[in-house]
């Protein structure tokens, strides 16, 4: 299977972390404004002003989402000089939606022109290994279909979580008063805002969209390798989740960022590695040319990169979309695949290792190899 087109787009509002310090609703410590120097991140595109006020109950709108994706679909079919009707299945992957129900492939396929019998597919909270699994099925439907073409939209957007949640925050602790705080309930409150701090100015908003088929030039798609939960809760290390309030009508937020995450990204996906690259596996290590890594944060990053001994040349498109993006959830592959395939020059067999990571607890790799 080959990738034939790399598209990715961003929402117009850009800040800077300063600019989003002199906005939060609250005056941050300055212990906790190097925890969020740390990650890493110098800029990231919000779909929403971050100082547009809400009221009591907002409905939120999906409208800025589905131009977001709308923009990077058509970009790609564009650049690959393709008709909406040369797509044979359309797969749409995403964590954030306004809507519930229905998916966001719904929201997207007659806004592109499809018409309405265009077989579609929703891959919803798969997080940041959600690209990998996207081109799997891909892969699947070409197998049944191989003259088709196939369209991926990923959705990177997280504000709707990220930046919702922090609203009305009145105060936050740093991270070393947190852990002395004797009352249960109250450390826990204090750790929730810390994170939901650190998750604010790590993620931002972006789409990519990308075309495959079975043949053609480009990055050939070898082989994936996915693994999950390891330990039977290894899945509480991050999520997502609704809570009820005892309101009508009311459901709130509850996100987590475990600090094992760093340590759980190293040992999945060196057992995916292994299992992508057998016994060839140190010496394919060491001849890819490029590594595209999950911009978990740049602490994971230097975890990574410093287990696997990559060469930061070879990793520098992960850093530069987590610096100049932020963490845009499965979004991120395709988006440092996209810098990395348009800025630099690729030999007929070069090799391009992909790494993702996250929430699940799930990791994947693949080996994409360059044929023209």
């Amino acid at each position: 299977m080959q990738i034939l087109q790399l598209s990715t787009a961003v929402p117009k509002n850009k800040y800077s972390t300063e600019e989003l310090m002199d906005v939060f609703p609250c005056k941050l410590p300055e212990g906790v404004k190097q925890n969020i120097l740390n990650l890493g991140v110098s800029k990231r595109h919000l779909i929403a002003q971050a100082d547009s006020p809400l009221k009591p109950e907002t409905i939120l709108s999906e409208a800025d989402l589905v131009d977001l994706c709308l923009e990077a679909s058509k970009k790609a079919t564009e650049k690959a000089s393709l008709s909406i009707r040369d797509i044979g299945c359309f797969i749409v992957t995403y964590d954030v939606n306004p809507f519930l129900c229905p998916g966001l492939s719904q929201l997207l396929i007659r806004r592109l022109g499809f018409d309405a019998y265009i077989k579609h597919v929703n891959v919803q909270g798969m997080a940041c290994a959600a690209f990998s699994n996207a081109l799997e099925l891909a892969e699947n439907h070409l197998a049944g279909h191989p003259e088709d073409f196939v369209l991926l939209c990923t959705s990177g957007v997280n504000s709707y979580w990220f930046y919702n949640q922090v609203r009305g925050i009145k105060d936050v602790m740093e991270i070393s008063q947190i852990g002395l705080i004797k009352d249960k309930d109250k450390r826990r409150m204090e750790l929730r805002k810390w994170i939901a701090v650190m998750e604010f100015f790590l993620f931002g908003d972006g789409a990519a969209s990308v075309i495959v088929a079975k043949d053609g030039d480009g990055l050939s798609v070898n082989k994936i390798v996915e693994v999950t939960n390891l330990k039977k809760k290894d899945y509480l290390a991050g999520y997502a989740r609704l809570t009820a309030l005892n309101e009508p009508f009311k459901f709130g937020f509850y996100s987590h960022l475990d600090k094992t995450i760093p340590k759980l990204g190293v040992k999945y996906t060196s057992i995916a590695l292994k299992r992508l690259l057998g016994k060839n596996a140190e010496d394919t290590m060491r001849a890819a040319k490029k590594w595209a890594i999950h911009t978990g944060s740049e602490k994971i990053l230097d975890i990574i990169a410093e287990h696997y001994q990559i060469q930061h040349e070879k990793l520098v498109g992960s850093y530069e979309v987590l610096k100049e993006y932020g963490n845009l959830a499965g979004a991120s592959l395709p988006f440092i695949l996209e810098k990395t395939v348009s800025e630099n020059e690729f030999l007929n067999g070069d090799i391009i290792l992909m790494l993702g990571y996250g929430w699940g607890f799930s990791a994947s790799a693949a080996m994409l190899k360059y044929e023209k």
